[in-house]
């Protein structure tokens, strides 16, 4: 039987993944329609074209 803390690990790696992949195919559709990508960083609002392949922002 698995701990509370185990099925919390488990749960939000399972989130993390998802996370990771929802990102990724907002890339590809960003990237495929020639969209504008806007983000919140380091405090300002930026407009980023996803041109690039590995482009990856925390």
């Amino acid at each position: 039987m698995e701990t509370k803390e185990q099925i919390i690990t488990d749960i939000r790696k399972k989130v993390l993944l998802g996370l990771d992949k929802t990102y990724q195919k907002l890339l590809e559709t960003k990237r495929k329609n020639n969209g504008v990508l806007v983000v919140y960083k380091d405090g300002r609002i930026m407009k980023i074209k996803p041109n690039k392949k590995e482009e990856h922002i925390p």
